[in-house]
Order: C-alpha cells, then sequence, then structure tokens
C-alpha cells in the first residue's frame, strides 16, 4: 500500500503600507520579501495597508510596478478584513451583507515602517487577533519607536548614549532653544522622537538653526530630541536575528553620507531599491576589536529590549577619536537589512525562513502559557441586566 503525504504550503500573508511617512519604503521592502520567499514553502500574500488604514489584496498589490498608480491599484484589488480563524486569519471580502473567504493566512509578516504600524500599533492588533506574526513584539516595537525611552534602556544595559534633551510641542520655543542650546551645546541634532529613515531630521551650528530644526521636527511628530552632534561623524550599522533564547549579529556596514547627516534621500531616493539601494563600505572599514565591540552591543541592545526576529541598530562614530555610541533601534529594518546577512552566506529567503520559524515558535510558548484562573466569580453573580454590583 502507497502511502501519499501531501506537504501543505504556510500561507505567509506579508502586510506592508500604512498611516506613515515611510509608506512607499514600507512597499519596497514588502515587495522585496515578497520576491524572496521560499515558493516551494511558502504561499505569500500581500496585504497592502492603504493611508487611511484599509487592508488591500490580489495579484496586483504583490508587483512594485502597481504603486505608480495606487488608485487604479485598488479598483483593481479586494478590499479585506483580517479575522481569526483556527490557528491564523481569514482575510474576509465585504460586499454589502455579504462576506466571502478570499485567503487564509497562517501567519504574518509585517513588513512595516514608521508610526502607526511599526510601532506596536498592527502588533497589538495582530496579536489580538490571535495570528502568529514575525518581528518584535507589541511592547519590544513600541519602544523601539521611540528614540528617548530606548536611549534610557540601552543606557541601564552599559551601551554608551549620546546626551540629550526631550521637548513637546506645547513647550515654549524660546525655553527649548535656551535650555537645548545650555544643556547639550553647539553643534546638536534635532529630530522627532518616533520616525525612522532620517525623516525630519536636521543639524543647528546655532541658536537660528535650532529654532529652525526644531519647528521642522515638530512638523513631523508632537515630540522631538535635541542630542549632541558627533564630530567626524561616520555611522556603523549592525543588523541581529534571533529572540531572548539567542541571538547573534551580521556583519557591519559604514553607510555613505552625502552630507554631514545620513539623510532619506541618501538611504532611498539615490539608490531606488530601499536600503539595499544605499550606497555603502561592507564590511565596515573599522578595526576588528571595534567591529566585535559594535557586534555584542548590538546583541545587548536587541536583548535590552527584548526584540525578536531581525532588527538593525545603528551606531554613531567619531571618525578621529573612534569613540561610539548606540544612535537607535529599527526593529523593522528596511530591506529587513538582508544586505547585511549576505556576507555570512544567510541568502533572504533563509531569513525570511527563519523569521517565520521564530514567529510560530512564540506563538507556541504563548499558547503554553495559562491565561484563565477559575474563580467561580461569575457563577455566583445575578441581578440580569439590571441587577447592581
Amino acid at each position: 500500500m502507497i502511502e501519499w503525504v501531501v506537504e501543505l504550503k504556510i500561507r505567509a500573508g506579508v502586510f506592508f503600507g500604512g498611516r506613515s511617512v515611510e509608506h512607499e519604503v514600507s512597499v519596497i521592502s514588502a515587495i522585496q520579501a515578497l520576491n524572496n520567499l521560499n515558493k516551494e514553502k511558502y504561499e505569500a500574500v500581500p496585504v497592502y495597508i492603504t493611508r487611511d488604514m484599509e487592508f488591500y489584496t490580489g495579484e496586483l498589490a504583490g508587483k512594485i510596478e502597481s504603486y505608480r498608480d495606487v488608485g487604479a491599484l485598488l479598483k483593481k484589488s479586494v478590499r479585506v478584513m483580517p479575522v481569526k480563524s483556527g490557528a491564523g486569519a481569514d482575510l474576509v471580502e465585504w460586499r454589502g451583507l455579504r462576506k466571502k473567504v478570499y485567503a487564509h493566512i497562517d501567519v504574518a509578516i509585517p513588513v512595516v515602517h514608521g508610526t502607526n504600524v511599526e510601532d506596536g500599533a498592527l502588533q497589538g492588533y495582530l496579536r489580538t487577533l490571535g495570528i502568529p506574526f514575525a518581528g518584535s513584539d507589541v511592547c519590544a516595537s513600541a519602544v523601539g519607536m521611540d528614540k528617548y525611552v530606548q536611549k534610557l534602556l540601552f543606557r541601564d544595559a552599559g551601551i554608551p548614549v549620546l546626551p540629550c534633551l526631550r521637548f513637546n510641542a506645547n513647550e515654549n520655543m524660546d525655553g527649548l532653544c535656551s535650555r537645548a542650546a545650555e544643556e547639550i551645546g553647539f553643534p546638536a541634532v534635532v529630530k522627532p522622537a518616533n520616525l525612522g529613515s532620517s525623516v525630519g531630521i536636521r543639524l543647528a551650528r546655532n541658536a537660528g538653526e535650532l529654532r529652525e530644526a526644531a519647528e521642522y521636527a515638530f512638523d513631523f511628530a508632537p515630540v522631538i530630541l535635541v542630542e549632541r552632534a558627533v564630530e567626524n561623524l561616520r555611522e556603523i550599522n549592525c543588523a541581529v536575528l534571533g529572540d531572548r533564547e539567542g541571538a547573534r549579529a551580521s556583519e557591519c556596514e559604514e553607510p555613505v553620507m552625502a552630507g554631514e547627516i545620513l539623510s532619506y534621500e541618501d538611504k532611498y531616493v539615490s539608490g531606488g531599491k530601499g536600503m539595499s539601494g544605499l550606497k555603502r563600505l561592507l564590511p565596515a572599514p573599522i578595526p576588528e576589536e571595534l567591529r566585535e565591540k559594535i557586534r555584542a552591543w548590538a546583541v545587548r541592545a536587541f536583548m535590552a529590549l527584548d526584540c525578536a526576529g531581525v532588527a538593525r541598530i545603528d551606531f554613531l562614530m567619531d571618525g578621529k577619536t573612534r569613540e561610539v555610541w548606540i544612535n537607535e533601534i529599527n526593529t523593522i529594518p528596511g530591506s529587513l537589512s538582508f544586505y547585511l546577512w549576505e556576507p555570512a552566506g544567510l541568502k533572504y529567503a533563509q531569513l525570511l525562513d527563519e523569521l517565520v520559524s521564530l514567529a510560530l515558535k512564540r506563538e507556541r510558548e504563548r499558547n503554553s502559557l495559562n491565561t484563565a484562573i477559575d474563580t467561580g466569580i461569575l457563577a455566583g453573580f445575578s441581578g440580569g441586566s439590571k441587577g447592581k454590583l
């Protein structure tokens, strides 16, 4: 008797877009991920999130050329809503009073960047629905987007951080500038406290530039940071892959900057391929001892925030003194930082496979936890709808 064993593919929903200034970058990163998922193991389902936070899917949603005209794309796509179904979720198509299951997904792979999606908001939504998802969990995602809070955790973990001040939009601008000039000094970097991709960031060398930079940053976020600038700046980045049980660091890179700070244009516009198109020195031309120190700090930062999946940690270095400070962590890095793993022989498809494995492992661990206790409180309660507690 012959027994046939059919291996079903894992249906992976790749979520991207959202109400974020990094919307377009997310689209580029997600299409790269969709194209690199192992087709023999996964059935990829693109889930595009519009700027109005509506979910759309369909064959065209997974093609980069479709995003030249998003309006036309949406007309040819299907609007869906994720609904809990078994161990995963159904993508339900709603038309009037009828509903139809368009597709089922076993696991979600968020490839989103910025506020409202990378900052724990999307992760919390997926967690509430009970859908396994790749990457950091809700708390780590939220902290990873708050540049000030993460600095506090990094400092407590013994990783060097730069002096900075936190201000909100209700502060008196004169008082803000006076305090920043006195306590931070010049040159200073001014940036939104919860954005990535170098959006809203400017360098200030005097009081006038500080005011202009603060006003500019407040256009993007209600909370900003004023931080001491690093002279002779060189940026060194390193990715980390794993979870709380163990993580490893990638090769280090040095992005090539056109100006005094790494800009949005440096990262995404000039290359046209997201972070993978950025001009970089890989491996970074730094001494081996310094390389290993940065890689160790990167893993420590990853663990300090209890991250999972893959994250990129960015460091700032004084090119003359070689003093190094941690800048920030990116819990969902552009292009998922696949290019940092290739020197070690880890292909993009293998990286994505590890992310899914870590997601399913975390879900098994969560399902093993006790989430209910038998108190008998409701059994003894009576009084009906008008009863009094």
